[in-house]
Order: C-alpha cells, then structure tokens, then sequence
C-alpha cells in the first residue's frame, strides 16, 4: 500500500514537469474615440440613445464598406425608430462631429422634476433630444418639450440639467 502511495506521488510529480509553456500575443486594445462617449454620454439618459452612441463610437470605419484611401472625411449615418445620429469620421476613424436627435425618449430626472415643479400640472406631450458633438467645443446636449394643459399648449427648451433656455 505504501509503494502504491509513492508511485502515486511520484508519478503525480513527474506528470506536471512535463507541462507545456506557451506565450500569447500582445493584444493592444484602442479606445478611439472615448471623448466622445465622455463627451456626449450621460448616466441618465434613456436606452436607446446610449446604444446608438455605443455604436457610433464604435464604429469601424477602415474595415467598413463605406472607406476608400482617397477620402478626408466620411459621414455616416445610423437609425434606430426613436432617433438618428449623422456622425463624421476623419480617415483614420476618429468620431469628428456628431449631430443627434431623438423623439419620445424617456426624460432625466432633473429634466422631468424641474419641469413638474415649475410647470404644475402641465403634462408633457412631446419630446425631442438633441445633441450636437464637435471634437474641439464639447457636446452641447438639449431637450425641447411640448407642454399641455388641457387646450393650452407651451414649448420649452432645457438642458440636460433641468436649467430652461
């Protein structure tokens, strides 16, 4: 029984020894155009608009069907059915500009309590986000609502802090 438990031990022993190293690649991962999802994205904004976002900044512009050599610039559109992005790439992919809109999203909650607080019973009816992009200025991001009191109709603006422009 001893012997048995040695072999064992040994054999054990002798079974890692003989184990393979290997080394991977180096992988070197790039984040393009991060001011922009900086920039342009906020923690309260609706779904969608952070997916189309997402997908604007990632965009891969060199392995795409839309890239030629002999281009500077390139504007690319996406859509989903509550808003669209035209977005501006230079010829290495990086996001230029960007021109936003979206209809009928679900609304901050700074936009939404600076509205029910300054506007009573007032109920919004519409919505439309809009956020312009540019590489050197920043995101300028806006709401315009459409406000109703029964007949009455009001349009606002805001920012995306709840501040009324």
């Amino acid at each position: 029984m001893k012997r048995i438990l040695t072999g064992l031990l040994i054999f054990g022993l002798t079974i890692q020894s003989y184990a393979q190293i290997t080394e991977l690649p180096e992988i070197e991962i790039v984040g393009v155009n991060y001011k922009y999802l900086d920039a342009a994205g906020e923690a309260d904004v609706a779904e969608p608009v952070k997916m189309l976002q997402r997908r604007a900044a990632t965009f891969d512009l060199k392995n795409s069907e839309y890239y030629q050599d002999e281009y500077d610039t390139y504007f690319i559109s996406f859509f989903i059915p509550e808003g669209k992005i035209l977005a501006s790439y230079d010829r290495d992919g990086k996001l230029l500009r960007t021109a936003e809109k979206f209809k009928d999203i679900a609304l901050p909650r700074a936009v939404a309590e600076a509205v029910a607080k300054r506007f009573p019973g007032w109920t919004i009816a519409e919505d439309v986000y809009l956020v312009n992009y540019h590489e050197a200025k920043g995101a300028s991001k806006k709401y315009k609502l459409l406000l109703e009191n029964g007949d009455k109709r009001m349009r606002i603006k805001t920012d995306e802090k709840g501040n009324f422009l």
